[in-house]
Formats: C-alpha cells, structure tokens, sequence
C-alpha cells in the first residue's frame, strides 16, 4: 500500500509525525507538502494527494489541517474519494469497514500525535466489510454521477 500524504501550515508537525510512523512501517509514502510552517491553502495540498489516489498512482491519502474539516470538504470534492475525518480509532475502525475510506483527514490543532498514529494505524490496517455496504456506496457513486456531469 503506497500512502499520500498532504497537509497545510496548521497541520505540518502532525503530518511529520505520521510520516515518522509510516517510515518507521516501511510503508511507502509521498509527501505532497507543504514543507513549512509558513501560512499557505489547504485546498491546494488536498488536490495534489487525492490526484494520486484517483490516479492510482497511490492506493490511499492522509490530509491533515487545523482541524480536518478543510481537508475533508476540498477532498470530497473530487468523485472517487471518500475523505473521512475522524477523531478516534473506532470512527477509523468504521470509516474503513463501512465506508471503504481511502482518505484519512485528521485534525493537527486538535488530536496529540501519539493518539493521531493509533489513529492511522488503525484505519489501514482495517479492512472494507462490502454486503449491505457496498450497496449504500454504489448509491453515493450514482449521487456522484448525478452531480459531476
């Protein structure tokens, strides 16, 4: 599994730490930036990862800002990419299970480090269950059709 990793300003230092995680995994990842501290647009770090998971280049992407809400609503944006914020390892646990997730937000304000690892950790390691939830994700992928003509 290859992971694309984005952030802005706010979540920089939580993104280091993911990506420590990760490294320390051996789990193959890119980081999209940005590269500092300095103020600069979610948005823009939002594309540039889930371009990659859309284009298959990545499998998954992990977008962290202030608080995640940014990153999830610019990356839900793009049809194809089902952005979950989550807070917890059982919104994670679900995100993954029920919503076959394959973008993680996480908010760098407002979850510690070692809590936002365990966070990831278990988002990938958690599997779709599909049944009866496949069937609500073929009808947002209809709602997509509908509305990104």
């Amino acid at each position: 599994m290859k992971i694309a990793l984005a952030s802005d300003h706010a979540g920089y230092d939580l993104k280091q730490e993911v990506m420590n995680y990760l490294q320390d995994k051996r789990i193959p990842i890119k980081d999209f930036g940005c590269f500092s501290k300095e103020s600069v647009n979610y948005a823009d770090f939002a594309e540039k990862a889930v371009k990659q998971v859309l284009n298959r280049e990545y499998d998954r992407a992990v977008l962290i800002c202030g608080t995640g809400i940014g990153m999830s609503m610019v990356a839900n944006k793009f049809k194809g990419i089902r952005a979950t914020l989550c807070c917890d390892e059982y919104m994670a646990e679900m995100s993954r299970q029920h919503n076959d997730s394959n973008c993680l937000t996480l908010g760098g304000r407002i979850i510690p480090a070692d809590e936002a690892v365990h966070i990831v950790e278990t988002w990938l390691r958690t599997k779709f269950e599909g049944g009866r939830h496949q069937k609500r994700l073929d009808k947002i992928s209809q709602i997509e059709e509908m509305n990104f003509k």
